[in-house]
């Protein structure tokens, strides 16, 4: 469809095709007709795809820069921690895929059962895409292939844009249609196999991407999401268009997570706040609208270094009071996970 004229009633309004403002829209006759109405038909064939995975869980933040793929990688690897908890970390961010980076698996190539092609700036993939890579696994997919194994050793798998990329320095130029349908392919087409947790990593903002995930995970019992912040205000104002955005398309919040709370000197102990909560940080903002605060994780530049290294943090400073507050997180998220039976919706689509 063309350009959307100001006004429009849209797709799924009666008045679709019929109102004022559409008089003179290249679209009138389609929207008269129903057609551009129907639902999308990968919702059900993803809504039967989840089925095999248990709890799904949206993180996202406002604005950029606030540590929300570095939290979706942590709490990736603390779910992954217990050997009987299946866990795989999907990356939607797809113009910037920081998650192969962070989790160690630069250089990673995925697509296996189908093609990876490209026209001109554009990256695609045809047919079914492989399982994701799951780490310290070095897979030889002609073997997977030929087998058809669904399993592989350990316990945490990842999927993102950034296994498609020749280069972590190719840029992926695409409008919001290629975006959706390079995220209805990862929900619908990856082998996920049987799964405890889906991590949903998202770009900063409520866009394409947003409307994308929500539109298909809506329908196959999205747990919730996760909001990350930092203390600042300037923060603070692009998280709360975030929580409004929630309450919109109704995906249940979880909680709000406060990243680069304080800073603690490793020698004098003296905490210092780098990015000062001028209008009380997230705790007086969670408090005002009514949603949980899951906890403040501490700057610590051993996360940093970790992400840096594709290591988990977790694992390398396990007793630093930013590794023992992720873990206080991590928990009350599997316990609101184990409490939360989520419901189906039905969204139209945006």
């Amino acid at each position: 469809m063309e350009e959307v004229p100001q006004g429009c009633p849209g797709t799924g309004s009666a008045q679709a095709g019929r109102g004022a403002s559409c008089q003179g829209c290249p679209n009138q006759r389609l929207c008269a007709s129903g057609a551009g109405a129907a639902p999308d038909p990968a919702i059900e064939e993803i809504k039967e795809k989840m089925k095999t995975v248990k709890h799904k869980i949206l993180v996202l933040s406002g604005k950029g820069g606030v540590g929300k793929s570095t939290f979706s990688a942590h709490l990736a690897h603390g779910l992954a921690e217990d050997e009987n908890t299946q866990v795989a970390l999907l990356d939607i961010d797809i113009c910037g895929p920081s998650i192969p980076k962070i989790m160690g698996l630069e250089g990673e190539q995925a697509c296996a059962l189908g093609h990876v092609f490209r026209t001109d700036t554009v990256w695609a993939c045809s047919t079914v895409l492989s399982p994701p890579v799951y780490l310290s696994a070095s897979i030889d997919w002609a073997t997977l292939l030929d087998s058809g194994t669904q399993f592989v050793e350990d316990n945490l798998g990842v999927m993102s844009v950034g296994f498609l990329l020749s280069s972590p320095d190719d840029a992926v130029i695409w409008r919001g249609p290629k975006k959706n349908g390079m995220i209805k392919q990862f929900l619908r087409d990856v082998d996920w196999g049987e799964l405890d947790y889906l991590i949903v990593d998202t770009p900063p903002g409520t866009s394409d991407e947003h409307l994308s995930a929500v539109q298909y995970l809506s329908a196959a019992r999205l747990d919730g999401a996760v909001i990350i912040t930092t203390p600042q205000e300037v923060s603070l104002q692009d998280v709360r268009k975030e929580i409004n955005f929630c309450h919109k398309v109704k995906v249940p919040i979880i909680g709000v997570v406060e990243n680069m709370s304080v800073f603690v000197c490793p020698k004098c102990k003296k905490e210092s706040q780098i990015f000062p909560p001028t209008t009380g940080g997230a705790e007086v903002m969670c408090q005002d609208l009514k949603i949980p605060l899951l906890g403040k994780v501490p700057l610590d530049p051993h996360i940093g270094k970790s992400c840096d290294k594709g290591q988990s943090f977790l694992t390398d400073a396990p007793a630093s009071a930013a590794a023992l507050a992720y873990r206080s997180i991590i928990q009350r998220i599997q316990e609101f996970c184990g409490h939360h039976q989520p419901k189906e919706e039905h969204l139209v689509g945006s």
